[in-house]
């Protein structure tokens, strides 16, 4: 581990100059480690792309000399809040961040924490966290051996965003009316790498957004998704392949992607990514 360093200042930021804040140290982390954490720039990119009660709360945000070093995140999924204290190795303390980030959390409050990070594993032990049931994964995979591009299967076609302007956009559903709209307000979004599967008539089938972020090198599906009535017909996999043939045209070095199933498991390892890390999802608080 690298001696800390003293962060220039701390500054409150809310809505989207703190997620931009947070690209930010995601990024110079993995230019430092090409594994450390769980998320990547794309992951907090990809939060953002519906408002969020949590988006006016304001939040310390470290930064030195570059830029931003170290940031408190919460973010609202409707029915739980995450927390994420997120830093550059290096730089700011992690309880620094942590204790800013509980100051500022609901009483209930869930945090992703890998298998691993002992770190962070003790600070939620220290705060009263206890582990629930949920457990993920990342894996990787590196561009030069991604697998074939699968063919889409008969009846089907797979397009991109750039292809269907002025349609509403397939996430709209579970993601609400201005999906689209907050998503090109993100640096790392591009319509080209928005891909869906709908059936001749245009039905609607399926769809994998992919991210290049080309500071990095890494490039990431979050998310996938095949409707529950075109399931098990190779829609998924046609998705996976095409998307990542455009991540290696664009550059990108590194593949990633996560699961939380053994649907994800067994599509993503059958594509040759292998599982880096496990995390467990730990709860301050309860519903009841």
């Amino acid at each position: 581990m690298l001696p800390y360093r003293h962060a220039v200042r701390v500054e409150l930021l809310v809505g989207i100059d703190r997620m931009r804040a947070a690209t930010v140290v995601l990024q110079r982390t993995r230019l430092i480690d090409p594994l450390m954490g769980i998320w990547d720039a794309p992951d907090v990119q990809w939060w953002w792309r519906q408002p969020r009660a949590t988006d006016d709360v304001p939040l310390p945000v470290w930064f030195d000399e570059v830029g931003p070093v170290g940031v408190a995140l919460l973010t609202d999924w409707g029915d739980a809040v995450q927390g994420d204290a997120l830093v550059v190795p290096g730089t700011v303390a992690l309880d620094d961040v942590w204790s800013a980030l509980l100051r500022a959390a609901p009483p209930m409050l869930d945090v992703l924490a890998r298998d691993d990070d002992t770190e962070l594993l003790d600070l939620l032990g220290d705060a009263g966290f206890a582990a629930t049931r949920e457990r993920s994964a990342s894996t990787w995979l590196d561009a030069d051996r991604r697998p074939p591009v699968s063919p889409v299967p008969d009846g089907y076609r797979l397009v991109d965003r750039t292809q269907r302007l002025g349609v509403p956009h397939p996430m709209r559903p579970r993601n609400g009316d201005a999906v689209e709209a907050r998503l090109l307000e993100t640096s790392l979004y591009e319509a080209t790498l928005d891909l869906s599967v709908e059936t001749d008539d245009g039905a609607p089938a399926g769809y994998a957004l992919f991210w290049h972020d080309d500071l990095t090198g890494v490039g990431q599906l979050e998310p996938m998704r095949v409707l529950d009535e075109h399931q098990r017909r190779g829609l998924a996999r046609a998705l996976l392949t095409e998307g990542l043939e455009r991540l290696a045209r664009r550059g990108a070095r590194r593949l990633k992607v996560g699961f939380d199933g053994p649907a994800g498991r067994a599509l993503y390892t059958g594509a040759g990514f292998v599982i880096d890390a496990w995390a467990g999802s730990y709860r301050r608080g309860s519903t009841s």
